[in-house]
C-alpha cells in the first residue's frame, strides 16, 4: 500500500502542473477577453463621439503603475494640448492618487496636473498642486515661477513675498530674485499707504532698499512721499538717489525736484542738482531752461535749447523752443502759424508712448514696473530718442 502511495506522488505533481497550467491560461483568456471587451466599448464610444465615456474605459483598460505612468501623464497633456482641460485634469488626477506610483512620477504628474489647473484658469487650485512641489529637488525652480504668476495675477504679495524669502534663505539670492523682491515689497506698501499705515509702509520700503541697491524704485516712492509731507529735504536726499542707482530714471526723479524748487523758491539748489546730469535725457535739459527762465534769461535759455536739440534732438525741445520764439515774433501771422504748428507737435505727443518694455516691446504713457505683456519686472524704461528722452 506504501509502495501505491509513492508511485501515485509523480502522477499527483503531474497533474497539479497540468491543472495550474489551464488556471493560468484561463486567468489569461479571461484578462484578454476583458480588455478586449473595454477595447471594443471604448473604440465605440470614440466612434459616437462619446469621448468623455472612451477616456473612462481607456482609464480602465491601463492599470496606473510605474510602468504605465508615462502614457497616462502623455495622455492628460494630449488632452491639455487640445483644449480638454477637464479630461487632462482627471487622468493626472488618477495618477497624483495612487500609492503605487513612485514619488519621482508622482512629482511629473503633479507638474502636468498644475499645468492643466493654470490652462484651466483654476488660480487657487493650481497654487496648491505648485506648493506641493516647493520640496521637489528637479521641480522647485519651475514651481516656484508659477507661484510668482499666480500670486502676481492675483496680486498676492504678501504670499509672493513669502515665497522670495523663503527662496533666498533656502537658495541663496541672486540679481533677479533681489529686483522682483524689491517690487513685491513695494507693491505691498502701496497696499499699506491705501490703508494709512505709513510706518508699516516705510518699512517696506526701507527693505525694497536693502534687498536690491541697484533698486530705482523704492527710492522714488520714498522721495513722493516725503514730498507730500512736505519734508523737502528729505524729499531732495532721496530723489537724488535715484541717479546714483540708476540714470536711466533720472527723469522720474526731475519734475519731482522741480516741484520742490517752485515750493521753496529755491531754484539755486535745483540748477546744483542738475549740473552733474542735466545732459542725460530731455527732461533734465528743459528743466535746465525753465531754471534760465526764472532767472529773466529768456534769449540764453533759448540759444542753451536749440544747442541741446542739435545734440539730442526730442519733441518736446522743439515744442519748448516754438513756445520760446512765438513771443519774439513780431509777425502776427508768423506767430500764428508757429502757434498751430506747436500745437500739432502737441496732439502728436499725446498720441505717442512714454515708456517701453525693452523685453517683449509693449509700449504706452503709463508706467508699469510689472510689465502687462511678457509679465517681467524691470523690462520697461523711458522711451529714449526723438519721441522720448
Amino acid at each position: 500500500m506504501l509502495e501505491l502511495l509513492f508511485l501515485l506522488l509523480p502522477v499527483a505533481a503531474g497533474y497539479g502542473w497540468v491543472m495550474g497550467r489551464n488556471s493560468v491560461r484561463q486567468a489569461q483568456r479571461k484578462q484578454s477577453s476583458i480588455l478586449s471587451k473595454h477595447y471594443y466599448k471604448g473604440l465605440n464610444f470614440l466612434l459616437s463621439d462619446q469621448p468623455d465615456k472612451a477616456v473612462d474605459t481607456l482609464i480602465k483598460i491601463i492599470d496606473v503603475n510605474s510602468d504605465t505612468v508615462e502614457t497616462h501623464i502623455a495622455m492628460g497633456n494630449f488632452f491639455r494640448h487640445r483644449g480638454e482641460i477637464d479630461r487632462a485634469i482627471r487622468i493626472h488626477q488618477n495618477i497624483v492618487s495612487q500609492d503605487e506610483v513612485i514619488p519621482e512620477q508622482k512629482e511629473i504628474a503633479l507638474k502636468a496636473l498644475g499645468q492643466d489647473y493654470m490652462q484651466a484658469g483654476f488660480l487657487e487650485r493650481a497654487e496648491n498642486t505648485f506648493l506641493r512641489l516647493l520640496d521637489s529637488d528637479k521641480h522647485f525652480l519651475y514651481a516656484q515661477q508659477q507661484l510668482f504668476s499666480i500670486y502676481q495675477t492675483m496680486k498676492e504679495w504678501e504670499k509672493a513675498i513669502g515665497l522670495a524669502e523663503r527662496m533666498v534663505s533656502c537658495h541663496g539670492d541672486n540679481d533677479e530674485l533681489n529686483a522682483r523682491l524689491a517690487h513685491l515689497y513695494c507693491e505691498q506698501s502701496i497696499l499699506e499707504l491705501g490703508k494709512e499705515n505709513h510706518t508699516n509702509a516705510l518699512d517696506l520700503l526701507q527693505k525694497a532698499v536693502n534687498a536690491d541697491e541697484k533698486a530705482v524704485r523704492p527710492w522714488l516712492m520714498l522721495g513722493e512721499l516725503a514730498l507730500d509731507q512736505r519734508r523737502f529735504d528729505e524729499a531732495i536726499a532721496y530723489f537724488t538717489q535715484v541717479a546714483e542707482r540708476d540714470i536711466t530714471w533720472f527723469s522720474e526723479a526731475v519734475p519731482h525736484l522741480e516741484k520742490i524748487a517752485e515750493e521753496t523758491g529755491d531754484w539755486e539748489a535745483f540748477e546744483k542738482n542738475l549740473s552733474d546730469h542735466w545732459q542725460e535725457c530731455a527732461t533734465s535739459y528743459l528743466a535746465m531752461v525753465d531754471v534760465l527762465l526764472t532767472k529773466g534769461d529768456n534769449d540764453k535759455a533759448a540759444d542753451y535749447l536749440l544747442k541741446q536739440l542739435k545734440n539730442r534732438p526730442t519733441m518736446r525741445g522743439f515744442k519748448t523752443l516754438m513756445g520760446l520764439y512765438i513771443d519774439k515774433i513780431e509777425d502776427k501771422a508768423s506767430a500764428e502759424s508757429l502757434r498751430l504748428l506747436k500745437a500739432l507737435v502737441e496732439d502728436q505727443m499725446k498720441q505717442r508712448p512714454t515708456y517701453r518694455c525693452q523685453r517683449c516691446g509693449f509700449s504706452g504713457r503709463k508706467l508699469y514696473w510689472l510689465c502687462p505683456s511678457c509679465k517681467t519686472w524691470d523690462g520697461v524704461k523711458p522711451i529714449k530718442g526723438l519721441d522720448g528722452e
